[in-house]
């Protein structure tokens, strides 16, 4: 059987740091800190069993076998750039790239997209997903929506919908949030025991973990238990019965979802007022 090829990233950290002799340089030109260049070169070091790289105060030094892999390197990138350009020449000129949280993707634009779409016919537009802050670093987008603080988020960024967390769970559900399992979001600040200490509620303990809101809702939707998620979120789905409140009282969430233009532009701009819009409407109809 062969061998599973190396991280195509890999070969892109090795190129750019063989061609600038710096992983500094090189992680400022593909979207990368100079720790994650170096991390990247080390595990292609181990993987290939020889150094690639001399490591000296001033600067880096291709070994032997950095040179002779370089070339192969370097014409297998140009290769797939070479073969995946063919499918740009016909980009559409009204092309709009938005990088966002997976769950505001999920829960949030795709429920909405086809108003945007009929309105706007000639405006393309391209969709990451992207769950963790420093994920959004690695795109060049016209429009970040992006979960965090808003110090993370940047001073220009916009507040999308509401700061406010409810706790929701299937309407098949039966039960009260005391006796019901519990489903809790990781790597967010506010959750079960930030909402237990404003209500006064006692020993919560939650039984199922996900790494973000969308699968959270999802899971609650699906009758699994009682979620705590971002107002925004839960517009959509509320509206179609797909869950209700579990409980009245909300909580004031330290992060939130935040929109930034990061490529200003006329179709920028209309899709930035049109999702604001549209995001307040879905806080005030739930």
């Amino acid at each position: 059987m062969a061998k599973a090829l190396p991280p195509l990233n890999w070969f892109r950290a090795f190129e750019a740091s063989a061609r600038n002799l710096s992983f500094t340089a090189a992680g400022e030109e593909i979207g990368m800190t100079q720790s994650a260049v170096s991390q990247q070169i080390k595990s292609l070091e181990m993987r290939l069993g020889v150094p690639l790289f001399e490591r000296k105060a001033r600067g880096l030094a291709l070994t032997d076998h950095g040179r002779r892999l370089l070339p192969q390197v370097d014409a297998a990138l140009d290769t797939l750039s070479s073969a995946t350009g063919a499918f740009f020449e016909d980009k559409p000129s009204k092309l709009l790239t938005v990088s966002a949280s997976f769950s505001v993707i999920q829960w949030v634009i795709a429920p909405l997209l086809p108003e945007f779409t009929a309105a706007y016919p000639e405006i393309a537009i391209r969709f990451i997903g992207a769950t963790w802050p420093d994920e959004f670093s690695r795109t060049s987008a016209d429009i970040e929506i992006r979960f965090g603080s808003q110090k993370q988020a940047g001073p220009k960024a916009k507040l999308l919908g509401s700061t406010q967390l409810l706790a929701l769970k299937s309407p098949t559900l039966k039960g009260t949030i005391d006796d019901l399992p519990l489903i809790e979001a990781v790597g967010i600040s506010d959750g079960w025991k930030s909402w237990a200490q404003v209500t006064g509620f006692r020993n919560l303990r939650p039984s199922l973990f996900v790494d973000s809101y969308g699968p959270a809702l999802q899971m609650a939707a699906h009758g699994n238990g009682v979620c705590l998620v971002s107002e925004l979120l839960a517009g959509h789905p509320r509206s179609r019965g797909l869950v209700e409140l579990a409980h009245e009282r909300t909580i004031t969430a330290n992060e939130s979802y935040y929109l930034s233009v990061r490529e200003p532009s006329d179709t920028a701009r209309l899709f930035e007022n049109w999702i604001s819009e549209r995001a307040i409407e879905l806080v005030v109809a739930g």
